[in-house]
């Protein structure tokens, strides 16, 4: 080979090492500014999915939804009756607090004042207007037994009763979810813009209100007990920890969290072997074996 010969494919060899580099630095910094921004690609939404199916909800819905099977909760009340307040709602409003609608009618079921039903500052609010659908369903003789839409239209009496009947498929779904038959059947995400300051202790005493007395919460006293130190105690003030009874119970209380965790600025909830952060909260609940089964551990 020939002193050019030898340079020429030096220089080849020089060019293409200084090609991989920008290569794999284009590739790299890609792949960073990738993970930069995937929090900001999925948007906000939330998504319920079950055996029967899936369903996308906004964060709005979900909240709502995740309220009519707390308030189920704190009446003791079996799940068709959530399943009934599911499909209602979904034929009212879609699930969501509207501030107005068909002459003096509000809120989620869509309630009017002028019938009895509340003033419209209660019906707007969804832990009052739900307790007021399933007050009114239960005084339904044999509710249970009826037909969605005649149980439903009983309550409602709306121009047309058997519009509730459509939604019948969807309330048994978002039923499954909510009432926790179903674990980890709920998932919710929204970009770091949304986020908001943390309001834990908001967040506990609204998720008592549409839950009950029922449902414990430990104070910090009783999670740090025998810490006996410092770090220990400011251990137990860095999150909420509601003590459950059931597995069903507990997972309604986390698909509460989860949705509520935008409004309340929550970044994290742990229970029964799985994990949600808001971080990774399109990818949904992934697996943390050191996740209790007998409380749900809010952040």
């Amino acid at each position: 080979m020939t002193a050019w010969a030898r340079r020429l494919t030096t220089t080849r060899w020089r060019w293409a090492a200084v090609t991989l580099v920008v290569v794999v630095g284009l590739a790299a910094g890609g792949y960073a500014l990738y993970l930069r921004a995937r929090p900001y690609l999925h948007g906000s939404n939330c998504e319920v999915r079950t055996t029967l199916g899936k369903m996308p909800l906004d964060l709005e819905q979900a909240a709502n939804a995740a309220t009519i099977a707390a308030v189920a909760y704190r009446k003791e009340l079996p799940e068709r009756a959530a399943v009934i307040a599911y499909a209602t709602a979904i034929q009212e409003s879609r699930i969501r607090n509207l501030p107005s609608g068909d002459r003096d009618s509000v809120g989620m079921f869509q309630q009017r004042p002028s019938q009895g039903w509340g003033t419209p500052d209660k019906l707007r609010d969804p832990v009052q207007s739900t307790s007021k659908f399933f007050d009114a369903l239960v005084k339904v003789k044999d509710y249970l037994d009826r037909d969605l839409h005649d149980a439903a239209q009983r309550v409602q009496r709306s121009a047309d009763g058997t519009a509730y009947a459509q939604h019948e498929p969807d309330g048994k779904l978002l039923a499954r979810a909510f009432t926790g038959r179903e674990a980890a059947a709920v998932r919710c995400w929204f970009s770091p813009d949304k986020r908001t300051s943390p309001r834990r202790a908001e967040a506990i005493r609204e998720m008592r209100r549409a839950f009950g007395s029922r449902l414990q919460v430990e104070t910090a006293a009783q999670r740090t007990a025998g810490g006996g130190n410092g770090k220990a105690q400011a251990a137990g003030r860095d999150f909420e920890a509601v003590r459950v009874s059931s597995r069903r119970t507990g997972w309604s209380v986390a698909s509460w969290a989860v949705t509520h965790a935008q409004v309340y600025g929550l970044t994290e909830v742990r229970y029964a072997g799985r994990h949600w952060t808001v971080e990774e909260g399109h990818d949904g609940w992934t697996k943390d074996a050191d996740a209790p089964t007998t409380k749900v551990i809010i952040r």
